[in-house]
């Protein structure tokens, strides 16, 4: 496996860490109601095995069914830390001063770590001044506790403001050809502050590998995106959904990835590598071998034309799903 698919390297922002193109979404290895039963054992392999193919970053939360994920992810390197980036996030409920350092710590004693590479606000929180967050972050990064701050989930009005207070090196988004909404508003505020993007959802819930030949056959528990109409899901977003523009679409995909010869995943997961802006890819993987299904869409580069057909086919589904950012819930928790 190692060295069979050549891994790529970018700068983070301005924070002096090179990640990998891909960075392994930890959630998985908690388990819990969302994901079910997850072996502690097989994800520990898995975080291996991503080592052994190049991948260097790692993405967690405290929030990943209360540290589970931090701790996993922690016993997994014991003995290899150093070839590791690691980002885990700080939940919005904590963003007070006092709340972010003892998040922070927690997190730490979890990773069996003495420093967080890169530490992210989870989602904002209104209710508490991102100045006072800011300066707790500054804390911990003086000393020497965080190597760098980044967001996820924030929106033009957030991220604008948040850049004023400390060079954030990234914003954590959806992103893939199916929702392509950060594009119109977010992304440009990105770009012209050397945030690098890192993609959550890059392959949709699953839309994007081609499992999924209608709307009813996805279940329940993923049918809450605004994808979806509310009234046949579990979503209480309360729109009308998209679903006939996504399967439209997909249809469309899956014709240009045919003609490439190539897995419709592989082809989504290189559209999204080549778009301005983004640094890194999260890939969930439960085991080593989910992981290998990942790895041969870094040799694949798309010609122009195919990222414009690309672009064409999704065009539909980004106007139907308008300015909110927010995946699931209106109104939108990004501003």
């Amino acid at each position: 496996m190692k060295g069979s698919h050549l891994m790529q390297y970018q700068m983070l922002g301005q924070s002096g860490l090179k990640v990998s193109a891909y960075a392994l979404g930890c959630w998985p290895f908690a388990g819990g109601s969302f994901w079910g039963d997850q072996d502690d054992t097989v994800s520990i392999a898995t975080v291996h095995a991503a080592l052994d193919a190049g991948i260097n970053f790692f993405d967690t939360a405290e929030a990943y069914e209360s540290g589970t994920s931090e701790r996993v992810l922690g016993q997994a390197l014991v003995g290899r830390r150093d070839k590791a980036i690691i980002a885990t996030k700080v939940a919005p409920n904590h963003l007070t001063a006092e709340g972010v350092v003892a998040a922070c710590e927690q997190s730490l004693r979890y990773l069996q770590s003495e420093y967080i590479d890169l530490y992210l606000i989870h989602w904002p929180n209104w209710k508490v001044p991102l100045s006072e967050t800011v300066g707790a972050l500054e804390k911990l990064k003086d000393q020497g506790k965080i190597r760098a701050i980044g967001v996820c989930n924030f929106g033009v009005q957030d991220l604008t403001e948040i850049l004023q207070l400390h060079p954030i090196v990234t914003n954590q988004l959806p992103y893939s050809l199916l929702w392509r909404v950060i594009e119109r508003e977010i992304l440009p505020v990105c770009l012209a502050n050397e945030v690098g993007l890192m993609c959550y959802s890059p392959l949709s819930q699953g839309l994007l590998t081609g499992r999924y030949a209608t709307a009813e056959e996805v279940p329940p528990g993923i049918a809450r995106t605004r994808y979806y109409a509310s009234h046949r899901s579990d979503g209480s977003h309360g729109e009308a959904g998209a679903e006939e523009e996504v399967f439209d679409a997909l249809a469309g995909i899956k014709k240009i990835a045919n003609d490439l010869g190539q897995p419709m995943a592989a082809v989504s997961l290189a559209w999204l590598r080549q778009q301005a802006g983004v640094t890194s890819i999260l890939v969930g993987a439960r085991t080593p071998q989910e992981l290998q299904l990942n790895l041969p869409a870094l040799d694949l580069r798309l010609s122009d034309d195919v990222i414009q057909a690309l672009n064409d086919v999704t065009e539909p589904v980004k106007q139907k799903l308008g300015n909110n950012p927010d995946m699931w819930l209106v109104p939108s928790r990004m501003r």
